[in-house]
């Protein structure tokens, strides 16, 4: 395949895994409102981890106590990603219930600045992501929620390394690619 129409090809399951995650999103949101507004970008963080731990759980171990797969569990990755950056970008003092429609503006902005971040390195990369295993995925996510504790517990402060943005999108994007990865082992 031509690196044009592979980039092509990229963006359009790309853009596919996102209105899944999407769909869940707004679905979430009707169902729970926006109570995870009460959550502090630490607590996300936790949520990343446990989402994290689980895949990386159902990857090596043989045995499986609950029959939900691993697809999920990256949705939420993406989503609680999402939730985060929504976070970092509101004040303590905004309504904690957001109108379902502003939810779903915000979430779109972010989703939309990931997948520009995305497409970007992913030109620079190469799709480099294509040749890698999924676990390599799942342990690259992990290493970033373990940073993003580290900064967390640092009150926010890095010498030279981004803030927790970076970290928050690249999780989605890790995400994005093992989705993109399992929908096409699925085919």
């Amino acid at each position: 395949m031509r690196k044009k129409e592979s980039v092509n090809q990229t963006l359009q399951q790309y853009q596919s895994a996102a209105a899944k995650c999407e769909s869940v999103f707004i679905q979430k949101t009707k169902d729970y409102g926006t109570a995870w507004r009460i959550l502090r970008t630490s607590s996300l963080t936790d949520q990343l981890f446990i989402k994290a731990k689980r895949i990386r759980s159902l990857e090596t171990n043989a045995e499986q106590k609950i029959e939900e797969g691993v697809e999920p569990e990256y949705i939420g990755l993406i989503n609680y990603s999402a939730m985060a950056l929504i976070q970092l970008n509101l004040e303590d003092s905004d309504d904690l219930e957001l109108e379902p429609e502003l939810a779903k503006e915000l979430y779109l902005r972010e989703m939309k600045k990931t997948e520009e971040l995305m497409m970007a390195k992913n030109h620079d990369y190469g799709e480099a992501w294509r040749d890698m295993r999924i676990s390599s995925l799942t342990d690259l996510i992990l290493m970033k929620i373990l940073r993003l504790k580290q900064i967390e517990d640092n009150n926010g402060q890095t010498l030279i390394s981004e803030g927790p943005e970076g970290s928050y999108s690249d999780i989605i994007n890790y995400a994005m690619f093992a989705l993109i990865k399992l929908e096409e082992d699925n085919k």
